[in-house]
């Protein structure tokens, strides 16, 4: 299939975790996808920087607030376990904990001068991540 032999790190968790990984990329592909026709279709802003249109709480925004994140990091875990690599999982983790601190809190802040209430009812509702933060 692939050969990473070359690469740092890689060979270091179990060759069952292919395809795991396999599943992670499609999954965070297809969220990626689903998440960005979602914007087109309401005509806003997918731009971490660029001022929101519009509060999107539908689809997959219904059952977490950053599914783009999220299809991110499911890239990011997917393709390190295809790597079978110990150095892109910590990338995976990085890439997570530096979303959650610094761009999903700088977009919330926004959303909240923006939206109010609106977005404070949907934080409250829906979660950050997919399962594992509810933090607003």
């Amino acid at each position: 299939m692939f050969a990473f032999e070359g690469l740092p790190g890689t060979q270091s968790l179990p060759p069952s975790l292919r395809l795991v990984g396999g599943f992670a990329l499609a999954a965070g592909l297809l969220l990626l996808i689903v998440a960005r026709l979602q914007f087109a279709r309401a005509k806003t802003n997918i731009l971490t920087f660029g001022e929101p249109g519009q509060l999107v709480t539908t689809g997959v925004f219904h059952i977490s607030r950053n599914p783009m994140y999220l299809g991110f990091a499911l890239l990011l875990l997917g393709l390190s376990l295809k790597l079978r690599s110990l150095p892109a999982l910590g990338i995976a983790l990085a890439f997570v904990l530096i979303t959650d601190r610094w761009y999903i809190a700088f977009e919330e802040r926004w959303l909240r001068a923006k939206f109010g209430e609106s977005y404070e009812h949907y934080a409250r509702k829906t979660l950050r991540w997919f399962g594992w933060s509810r933090r607003t």
